[in-house]
């Protein structure tokens, strides 16, 4: 049996936007509904609640954003496959399912275990244990699946890494012969705030560096073709109406400096 004490510091980060999930599921299912996150609701170990509901449904929108643009992939690209980078618990799969493409998942070995635990694979996906940035996954992967149209999906992932790791895992998923890649991410203002909320949660061990201010000039320093195919505010589809005036005022300054948003870019 995996424990948390099995799990490294930025491993255990991966019960946040759980909670977030759960809460929306139950407090705003018109908004967000996870009904596979709500069954694991008792497996999971004692988790800090020292959260807000701004908090709680930032994680959710994420979920609610990336599953929007699985859709749209879908539509465009009935054969397509999605690549999760480090998918931790995530249950985006049993959200989006078609019945007929196949989904690859990806992260550490520890989160693996644990995830086997508790979300056994699912049919037509492969949990891959590995590092993202050991490329030894890429050279196989983009080997075995040659022309396949592909979106990787990186869901509250690139801020825990240097600048120039996540752009040399950019260019080493060129590799792809037709891949896309969709992420959320903050700019230095929204850096600044979450990084005060992952110390109210305990986590401020787990240190943050990535972040994007300007898109098209991310897009710029990939190179070798890439193209920037969105570049959009978080909150800009979530319904505001029914939230806390705390929560909505979060919200719209959010959308307004542009602090959190979601990126699409086509990568080859």
């Amino acid at each position: 049996m995996i424990t948390m004490n099995d799990l490294t510091t930025i491993s255990k980060t991966l019960f946040v936007p759980m909670q977030g999930r759960i809460y929306s599921s139950e407090k705003y299912p018109n908004i967000f509904y996870d009904k596979e996150v709500l069954k694991l609701k008792n497996k999971l170990p004692e988790l800090n609640s020292n959260q807000s509901e701004y908090t709680f449904m930032a994680s959710a929108v994420r979920s609610m954003n990336i599953d929007r643009y699985i859709k749209e992939f879908f539509t465009s690209n009935p054969e397509g496959i999605i690549f999760e980078l480090g998918c931790g618990l995530e249950t985006t799969y049993y959200r989006c399912d078609t019945g007929k493409n196949k989904w690859y998942a990806l992260d550490l070995p520890e989160v693996i275990n644990y995830r086997k635990e508790l979300l056994p694979p699912a049919q037509r996906q492969l949990l891959i244990s590995e590092s993202i940035f050991n490329y030894e996954w890429v050279d196989k992967y983009s080997e075995e699946l040659n022309n396949n149209p592909i979106l990787f999906i990186a869901s509250g992932l690139f801020h825990y890494f240097e600048d120039q790791a996540i752009i040399e895992l950019l260019n080493q998923l060129q590799k792809f012969n037709n891949a896309e890649i969709v992420f959320d991410t903050i700019n230095k203002w929204g850096m600044k705030g979450i990084k005060k909320y992952m110390k109210e949660l305990g986590h401020d061990e787990a240190t943050m560096y990535f972040y994007v201010d300007n898109a098209s000039e991310l897009t710029r320093r990939i190179g070798n073709g890439a193209k920037l195919l969105k570049e959009e505010k978080y909150y800009n589809q979530t319904p505001k109406n029914n939230f806390q005036f705390m929560t909505k005022i979060s919200m719209i300054i959010s959308d307004l400096l542009f602090m959190v948003k979601m990126i699409h870019i086509k990568l080859s």
